[in-house]
């Protein structure tokens, strides 16, 4: 009997898979993916108008500046460096600035802010601040699209994959796996995520949060997105790896 070269592939990404595991066996992993009742626990009301719908996150209003909702995890205040990301949707004409918060202080007006710019298609980096809503300052109002992003462009009803990957005071800035920006602030350490937007309607989806000092909540629902993948290659047929 022989092995055929799908078998052969799926081997060596299981063995690949393996080691990228146990050389990140130490980081944790918190998943908000909004299938099921119960995800908004976590969510600390702030401002604007938010629902839970079909297995996403939105502001249905659009009314406001600033407008947000943090999730405190399981011992947020101990999160220091890591990755977040999650998927923004900024829904329908007249929307123009959806992002993905991180480093959230214990007060709601203060934390780090990077947001997608649909009218001049480009990101920016905020901070913001005890005050009001809108009290905030800018590290960068200008982060320009990267070579990929600016032929794709930031548009309203489009799904984006933003990505923030925090070290110390230093930050990378990723859209749709492309970097488009470093930069460096000191204010604020650690802290909770969120989402945010800016008198425009939104959505999101599978918010996620991983590092080292990120306590591990991640159990995969056979129900959930996140199960599809790995569903797939297990209840395939081994036997048509084989070759007679």
């Amino acid at each position: 009997m022989k092995l055929n070269v799908s078998f052969c592939l799926v081997l060596l990404f299981l063995m690949v898979s393996m080691v990228l595991v146990s050389s990140m066996s130490h980081a944790g992993i918190q998943l908000w993916d909004f299938d099921k009742i119960g995800n908004e626990k976590d969510w600390e009301e702030a401002n604007g108008d938010w629902k839970f719908k079909k297995g996403i996150f939105q502001e249905v209003s659009g009314g406001e500046a600033a407008m947000h909702r943090i999730a405190r995890g399981a011992d947020w205040e101990k999160w220091e460096d890591y990755t977040v990301s999650c998927k923004i949707r900024i829904d329908g004409d007249g929307s123009k600035w959806a992002g993905l918060i991180f480093r959230a202080q214990k007060d709601n007006h203060e934390y780090y802010v990077y947001y997608l710019n649909v009218p001049n298609n480009k990101s920016e980096f905020w901070v913001h601040m005890i005050g009001e809503w809108i009290t905030r300052r800018p590290v960068s109002a200008n982060i320009a699209a990267a070579k990929k992003l600016a032929k794709e462009k930031i548009e309203v009803d489009k799904w984006m994959d933003v990505k923030v990957v925090t070290n110390k005071d230093k930050f990378e800035f990723w859209i749709n796996d492309e970097l488009q920006g470093e930069l460096e602030d000191g204010d604020y350490k650690t802290g909770a995520v969120g989402v945010w937007c800016w008198q425009s309607k939104a959505s999101f989806d599978d918010v996620m949060v991983e590092g080292d000092t990120v306590t591990n909540t991640l159990a995969v629902d056979p129900q959930s997105k996140l199960a599809t993948t790995w569903s797939g290659i297990k209840t395939r047929p081994w036997k048509q790896y084989f070759l007679d």
